[in-house]
């Protein structure tokens, strides 16, 4: 009960910490210039932050499942489960700061875009991945068949960033992670690779928070077996 209700404060500190990065980000942006251009700029840079993160978060639950499926390590299961929940974050704030970004610009919340669409599903998938934890009662059965859908559901990533190549899309082609120099002004990179820094630095404190919480809730169900018996 107490690893529980640890486990809620975690999450609601979490989301609001989040939530609060990325709406003084947005304040940022939108107090620090008017022009349109600018503006624009602001908010792609704060959405490709986002999706960026989530990258990383789900590449580390895809890493960490092939270790746990070949090892067996509990700590490995726990650091994809954390990341797990950690990239689901990110990319719920990620569409939902490119719905708020795109009324304006593309003058609707949602249109089914090849990138946005394929986001939707990363999210979705991994929405599974959580409710597959929560329903299945053995814990070790739960990482197992958490570890295969995680490594499956990594497979999306580069679906979602190549999906501006193969389809006709109103995203714009890759400004980073692309063959070739970075297509963001010199001036404007400073400002984005700051930005991912400090995201980056936010995901990791989570996942060491989260992970050590995860370790104790085994811990806790490992004396609650041998209690038992």
């Amino acid at each position: 009960m107490f690893l529980d209700t640890l486990y809620v404060r975690w999450f609601i500190n979490s989301f609001t910490a989040s939530l609060a990065s990325t709406a003084i980000s947005l304040a940022i942006g939108i107090l620090a210039g008017y022009a349109a251009a600018r503006l624009r700029f602001r908010g792609v840079r704060l959405i490709t932050t986002l999706i960026l993160v989530s990258y990383l978060a789900f590449f580390v639950v895809f890493v960490t499942s092939i270790l746990y499926l070949a090892r067996r390590c509990e700590r490995h299961d726990a650091i994809a489960h954390s990341s797990a929940e950690i990239g689901v974050l990110f990319t719920a704030l990620a569409i939902a700061a490119g719905s708020i970004w795109g009324r304006p610009t593309w003058g609707t919340w949602w249109t089914w875009d090849a990138r946005l669409t394929t986001t939707t599903i990363l999210l979705l998938i991994f929405i599974g991945y959580l409710m597959l934890r929560a329903l299945v009662d053995d814990p070790s059965r739960g990482a197992t068949f958490s570890a295969v859908l995680g490594i499956i559901g990594f497979l999306d990533v580069p679906i979602i960033h190549m999906s501006v190549v193969w389809w006709r899309t109103l995203h714009q082609p890759a400004s980073v992670l692309r063959p070739g120099p970075s297509t963001v002004a010199p001036d404007m990179q400073v400002a984005l690779y700051t930005n991912l820094a400090a995201f980056v630095l936010l995901y990791a404190y989570f996942l060491v928070k989260r992970v050590r919480l995860e370790k104790a809730r085994w811990e806790l169900s490992r004396l609650r077996m041998e209690g038992a018996a």
